[in-house]
């Protein structure tokens, strides 16, 4: 909590009528307080200025909460928005709520009345009114544009009556989570875009728009409008709706992916030692139920007279620019990172090292390839960051999480359609890790030779990798327009499987150096396989 205590002669409803108490707020209340934030991204970044950008009302029954677009500036790089809602609970009368610590802002005086300046998420009568606008599909008329909120097929009809059961989820994270009902998950947006969030465009099309259950269903969304008439009037483009908060069904699950891939593979390390190669018949019908879900989804977001932000397109000559673009700037980077600290590698990570930079010339040939080959299949919107710990197993089956795309991509970045055979290099490469790092960090294999390590961890992978694989494709049939052959299919898993293992060997080097040898084999089997299309 700050300490710095606020008063204003305005009453709390009044707040936007007090440009001193709008200062204070600015300059000495708020940003100590979203530094204590987990959700806040710019505390290492030199902060030079938090602003107000905009304030929106949301009524309650006898106060207001204000939803405050918070701009954060910085000494270096871009500016940054913040969702904060702040909600006045007084704190003289009956029946004073109790607020979460983490919630507390500052104390404050409103027109002398006492009270606590909290983060409304944590006030449980902005709770109950974001559902009931939600219910309503209600959109609020604001000083710049209106909240929009939007109902999906996934809010049941007995929940649009009356009051619903709410609370925060007790997860630190880079975005808030509320529960209704235990039925509904809502998520609110801390960190804003200048466009609309993709997660909520992917699940409301595979929710409203298909028949693809295996995702948690889309129940609603919160948008904040922006004010074209406004724009046009100061002479500016018409401004991009902004994607405020999301709302799913929730799903029962006993854990994700990750967590469960790594409980099955525990019968296969304890072989491992007494040199028994062991996988049980159980995880390899998993896998394949994983690769027939991974196609299903992929299946449902092929729709050839879908809107244009959905409908597939050719891989064109400027996608291919853009994918080179970013693999031969991940390859220098990476080349020097390799060489500047080789001396640091294991002998066994120097190998597969050397082996990488022996065979630049072949990688720089593929690459030039994969510009001028001709190539007849699709591409259409993908779940864009696919790995293992972004499904959930219900134990007989599995719910696919997070549409929000690469974390490090822009908005826009995320948007671009690929084939789908990107996400399937993801989920494969999640695999590769998932054994590699059970195989290699585990007590019961530290007396193992590394290098039968590897070849044991391989021979797993690869019976996973083809499983997987197998079903993905027998899901989708013979042909399907999205893959012209299985000639295309083996050559564009292996230009985004390069991509993905190169991408990885960055983030290991800086932050996981005894795990460098994961992606670096990821890479040369890609390097192996370069080779034999090169025959």
């Amino acid at each position: 909590m700050a300490v710095t205590n606020l008063t204003s002669t305005h009453v709390w409803t009044d707040l936007q009528n007090d440009p001193e108490l709008i200062q204070s707020l600015e300059t000495a209340v708020l940003p100590p307080y979203i530094n204590t934030c987990r959700w806040f991204a710019g505390k290492a970044r030199q902060q030079e200025a938090f602003r107000i950008r905009v304030v929106h009302e949301i009524g309650l029954k006898t106060s207001v909460t204000y939803l405050l677009i918070i701009e954060v500036r910085y000494a270096d790089g871009e500016t940054e928005n913040y969702q904060l809602p702040l909600s006045f609970v007084e704190t003289d009368g009956p029946n004073v709520p109790e607020i979460l610590p983490k919630g507390i802002i500052t104390v404050a005086y409103f027109n002398r009345t006492r009270g606590l300046l909290v983060d409304a998420i944590y006030d449980e009568r902005f709770r109950q009114a974001l559902f009931q606008h939600l219910v309503n599909q209600d959109c609020l008329a604001q000083a710049e544009g209106q909240l929009c909120f939007y109902r999906g097929r996934g809010l049941a009809g007995e929940d649009m009556k009356g009051q619903i059961t709410n609370r925060v989820l007790p997860v630190d994270s880079s975005n808030s989570a509320l529960v209704f009902g235990e039925k509904y998950f809502m998520k609110l947006y801390r960190k804003l875009f200048r466009e609309t969030n993709p997660e909520v465009e992917m699940v409301s099309f595979l929710t409203e728009q298909s028949n693809f259950p295996y995702i948690p269903a889309y129940a609603g969304s919160i948008v904040w409008q922006r004010d074209d008439a406004n724009a046009a009037s100061n002479g500016r483009a018409s401004e991009t709706d902004v994607t405020l908060g999301l709302m799913q069904r929730m799903v029962p699950n006993e854990k994700d992916c990750w967590d469960k891939t790594g409980d099955n593979l525990n019968d296969f390390l304890f072989a491992v030692p007494t040199r028994h190669f062991s996988i049980k018949e159980d995880v390899f019908d998993m896998v394949e139920t994983l690769g027939r879900r991974t196609a299903e989804m992929h299946l449902a977001l092929y729709e050839p007279d879908a809107e244009p932000a959905f409908a597939p397109e050719p891989i064109t000559g400027e996608y291919r620019e853009f994918i080179i673009g970013r693999i031969e700037h991940l390859l220098d980077r990476r080349y020097n990172l390799v060489i500047d600290n080789y001396t640091k590698l294991d002998p066994q990570a120097q190998r597969l090292a050397w082996i990488f930079m022996e065979a630049k010339e072949l990688i720089d040939q593929f690459i030039t390839e994969f510009r001028t080959r001709p190539l007849e299949s699709l591409r259409i919107r993908i779940h864009g960051d696919y790995h293992l710990g972004q499904i959930l197993s219900t134990g007989r089956d599995y719910i696919i999480l997070d549409f929000e795309g690469e974390p490090e991509s822009s908005i826009s970045d995320r948007k671009i359609k690929h084939s789908p055979l990107k996400d399937v290099a993801g989920m494969i490469r999640s695999y590769h890790y998932a054994v590699s790092a059970k195989l290699f960090n585990s007590v019961e294999t530290a007396h193992i030779d590394p290098t039968h390590l590897q070849r044991v961890s391989n021979r797993w992978f690869k019976l996973i990798r083809d499983t997987y694989m197998d079903a993905y494709l027998e899901t989708f049939g013979h042909p399907h327009p999205l893959f012209k052959d299985n000639s295309e299919v083996n050559f564009l898993l292996l230009v985004y499987l390069l991509e993905k293992a190169v991408y990885e060997l960055g983030y290991e080097i800086s932050y996981r150096p005894a795990w460098v040898k994961i992606p670096l084999n990821g890479i040369v089997d890609v390097i192996r396989e370069i080779e034999k299309l090169a025959l």
